[in-house]
């Protein structure tokens, strides 16, 4: 995929693909956030605007493992697939227990389902760079 030639629109994936990272760089952190679809939300953001920002994120010691397995094997880590599905499993009690309007509720919970059986059907890769696997 080549950069996009709009200067404007090629400065606003950027500022998106910082805020992904800041937002990966958090999740890296707190077990509340997850952070590999952030870092491939950012991974493209850079891809499409700034080709050195897109080899910066390939080379990061904590970024480019997830990256290079979802890339040369579209594969998630068990690690990951368990913490993404139990922040979405408290999203759905969340939405489940606080929205009154039915359709609403039924709408994000198929949302939240669709998106964790995506997740947990990925095959999984062990991921030594971070979880020291063998």
């Amino acid at each position: 995929m080549a950069v996009v030639k709009s200067k404007t629109l090629r400065m606003l994936l950027f500022s998106f693909g910082v805020f992904f990272v800041l937002l990966g760089s958090v999740g890296a952190v707190l077990p509340l956030l997850p952070t590999t679809p952030f870092i491939l939300c950012a991974a493209w953001c850079f891809l499409k605007s700034s080709e050195k920002a897109h080899r910066w994120i390939y080379s990061h010691s904590i970024f480019s493992s997830p990256l290079r397995n979802w890339e040369e094997n579209r594969a998630i880590s068990v690690p990951t697939k368990v913490v993404s599905v139990l922040m979405i499993s408290f999203s759905g009690l969340y939405t489940y227990w606080n929205i009154d309007t039915e359709w609403v509720k039924f709408c994000l919970l198929l949302v939240l389902l669709l998106v964790s059986t995506f997740i947990i059907s990925r095959r999984s890769e062990k991921n030594r760079i971070i979880f020291g696997s063998v």
